[in-house]
């Protein structure tokens, strides 16, 4: 039997079930708020780890598309003590592809292919028929029945309130990101300072990191503790709120918040490390939607694996209802796991003693 089948929101997760099912046959619907593919930017690289975002690339049959365009020398990584001092310099071998990195932009047109992706819907909300599916509302006020809504649509996740009623909550950490474009051409000195991958320096409560991405574009993250902010200011406010806080630092570091271009506010929120919820037959969620938690690289890759995962599920069972059970038990206890690291790891590497980071990145890659 062939299922009407939505999925809400055009992320990694999202795009790569409805790629998966696309494989095998299977028609998927993909609602997406944004009016197209190039509406916003589409943020900074990932890093898919070998076992979970590549294992997902390889079910949707993109593996060999991903390796093309990857950057396995993304994976180097080089920490500075907040004099500038270099304490870490690490660098992949030739052959290392355990966790190579991709710009989201470029995933997403990998993943994106010729998807049915209805642009510029914004859904309302998703509620259960009682009758084994479920109804999506559009913000344009139509609505449409499925024999299954999946909720990929991230940390405030419109179609969650249809199985649970947990909300994220703020972890006490804050991220306000910027940019530097051309880096190589405008600012060949931090170019060389960022090398081929990321760049970190700790301090107490605070921390600052640089990620190259493609084509000379860098994303740099000032991440700290702090009180939860509703009203940081306008973007020149918060690069002036930002060099105070890391005052008395190298300045060589603190030249990527003086060239960074426009600064965004992004206070860190988290779903519960075990969340799960009561099965609802006709609606599920995957990714942040189901288990939201910090981005230590594990998001995406969560993510897409969900998805994946979900996908060959219902291709492998003629009873839906039944593989949406066994999918979701999986994912709790996966993602609980994960969610676990991470909110260890978010504790180290914005901690009053920095050098609980620096033996964090020890312990997942010794120098």
């Amino acid at each position: 039997m062939r299922h009407r089948i939505a999925v809400i929101g055009g992320g990694p997760g999202g795009l790569t079930f409805a790629r998966v099912l696309h494989r095998h046959g299977r028609h998927v619907t993909i609602f997406e708020r944004d009016a197209g593919p190039d509406a916003r930017p589409p943020g900074g690289t990932l890093d898919l780890h070998k076992g979970l975002g590549q294992f997902a690339l390889d079910r949707a049959g993109l593996l060999p598309e991903f390796r093309a365009i990857s950057r396995p020398e993304g994976q180097a990584m080089r920490i500075l003590d907040t004099d500038g001092t270099v304490l870490r310099d690490w660098h992949p071998a030739d052959d290392e592809r355990a966790n190579p990195e991709i710009d989201r932009g470029q995933l997403r047109d990998l993943l994106l292919g010729d998807l049915d992706v209805h642009w510029g819907r914004p859904v309302t909300r998703v509620t259960p028929t009682g009758q084994g599916g479920a109804r999506v509302h559009v913000a344009d006020g139509s609505a449409e029945v499925f024999d299954l809504v999946v909720g990929a649509d991230g940390a405030w996740s419109r179609t969650r309130t249809a199985v649970s009623p947990v909300a994220p909550q703020y972890t006490g950490v804050t991220n306000v990101e910027t940019s530097l474009d051309d880096v190589d051409t405008r600012h060949p000195e931090l170019a060389r300072l960022i090398g081929d991958g990321s760049l970190a320096a700790y301090g107490i409560n605070r921390g600052l990191v640089a990620q190259r991405n493609s084509g000379g574009h860098v994303k740099v993250y000032a991440h700290f503790r702090a009180p939860l902010d509703e009203s940081p200011g306008d973007s020149e406010e918060i690069r002036s709120s930002m060099l105070a806080l890391f005052d008395g630092w190298s300045d060589r570091l603190l030249d990527l918040l003086r060239h960074g271009g426009t600064f965004t506010h992004r206070p860190l929120y988290v779903l519960p490390v075990e969340h799960t919820w009561a099965h609802v037959p006709g609606v599920t969620l995957l990714g942040d939607a189901a288990h939201l938690m910090p981005p230590l690289g594990a998001g995406a890759n969560l993510a897409m694996m969900d998805g994946a995962e979900l996908a060959e599920s219902i291709v492998g069972t003629a009873d839906l209802d039944d593989a949406v059970r066994a999918f979701e038990e999986r994912m709790w206890a996966r993602a609980a796991r994960w969610a676990g690291i991470t909110a260890a790891g978010l504790d180290r590497l914005v901690n009053p003693d920095p050098a609980a980071a620096v033996a964090l990145f020890d312990e997942v890659q010794p120098s």
